[in-house]
Parts: C-alpha cells; structure tokens; sequence
C-alpha cells in the first residue's frame, strides 16, 4: 500500500507544477507575477513533457521519476548551479530552483525505496484460501493416498 508520506510527495510535485504553469502563464501574458521562468520555450516543453512523467509517479513507475528527475535537475539544476556560483543567495529565485531539484529527488527516492511500489495482484478475500500452502500441501498428500490404479 502507497503511504500517506508519497502521496503527499506527489501531491507537491503536482503543485508545484501547477505553480510553474501560473508563471508561464503570466510571463507569455506579460503580467507581473513576482517570478519569471529561466528559459520561457524551454520550460513550456517542461510542463509538456512533465506530464506523461506525472502519469508514470503516480503509478509508482521508477523510469516516470527518473524522467522526471533528470528533466527538473537539468532545467533548475543549471540555474541553481550558476546563482550558488555567482553568490547570490538572496533572491527567492533560489528556493525554487532548490524545489525544483530536491522535490523530483525526493521522488526519485521515495519510489525505488517503497517495498510496495507497484500494489499487490491478490485479492485480499479469498487470499487466505488459495495463499494458504499447508492447505495445498494436505491436499497433495490426501490425493496420492487415494490413488487406485488397477
């Protein structure tokens, strides 16, 4: 069963996502959001192909969070990488790029650690019945009993 914890993960990777549609939005609008995009082009193909990934995490698929790993640490990785660099720490375009990396990872980690990723095919009701081998067992060796060859 999938934990409070990683839907909650997905959950803010979905709203962040959202976030950043917002920011495309009011960018290609030319509305003063507070924020602008690192690359405009390059972020709406982001959004685009975040999508399918966003599908993939939330059936617990480990190749749809390392998709979307890889593409959020290359397009905020870069950014971040070059304010830490050039020391300017102050901007609050920092804590986004930060989300922007640690947030994928976070997921990145959640789905290859989880037991449990991909659920579980047995029917919980009748489980007890046909999971059962000492059942299976018992039934073996009554049947070799009562073989009658002629």
């Amino acid at each position: 069963m999938v934990g409070v914890l990683s839907y909650l993960i997905s959950f803010l990777g979905i709203l962040f996502w959202g976030f950043r549609l917002v920011v495309v939005f009011c960018a290609t609008m030319e509305i003063d959001f507070g924020y602008e995009p690192i690359n405009l082009n390059l972020e709406i193909g982001l959004l685009f192909l975040s999508i399918p990934c966003f599908a993939l995490v939330l059936k617990r698929h480990l190749g749809g969070a390392f998709a979307y790993f890889i593409l959020f640490t290359f397009y905020f990785g870069n950014d971040l990488y070059s304010r830490i660099t050039a020391n300017i720490l102050g901007t609050q375009d920092v804590l986004i790029d930060a989300i922007g990396v640690i947030l994928p990872l976070i997921t990145l980690i959640d789905i290859a650690l989880n037991r449990d990723r991909y659920g579980s095919g047995e029917d919980k009701k009748t489980v007890w019945f046909y999971g059962n081998k000492d059942f299976d067992r018992k039934l073996d060796e009554r049947a070799d009993k009562n073989n009658y060859r002629t």
